[in-house]
């Protein structure tokens, strides 16, 4: 059965991998975000960094310091996942993109739950 529909009406609103128009908008997003938190972290954090652990670990079990070290690592590392993302996708080709992607995001994701974990058991 032949279909009528034109090709601009099958492409609209998808791209070339069906979800550009979400990577692009996740980007953009997190870059705001990151606008806000990167000033707040390098104050916060700055001013721990250097510091004894006992000092280290009392200034992170302020609740305000590490939510704002906890957004910054989720954030961050959510911004840098669909960049590196979108970067595999426009230069690698075939089953080595494949690859490349599944490992940039699960080293991302492996990386975001150590930091994580780490500034929980810090904080509590």
């Amino acid at each position: 059965m032949a279909s009528y529909t034109t090709a601009r009406k099958r492409a609209e609103n998808l791209g070339a991998s069906g979800d550009g128009t979400h990577h692009h908008w996740t980007n953009i997003v997190t870059s705001v975000a990151l606008v806000v938190l990167i000033p707040l972290f390098v104050f916060t954090f700055g001013s721990i960094l250097g510091r004894p652990y006992a000092e280290a670990a009392l200034a992170l079990s302020n609740p305000f310091v590490a939510l704002v070290i906890g957004l910054t690592l989720l954030v961050g590392l959510v911004h840098f996942r669909h960049g590196v993302q979108v970067v595999l996708e426009d230069y690698a080709h075939g089953t080595p993109r494949r690859l490349m992607i599944i490992a940039a995001i699960c080293a991302t994701y492996a990386i975001l739950a150590a930091g994580l974990l780490a500034v929980a058991r810090l904080a509590f």
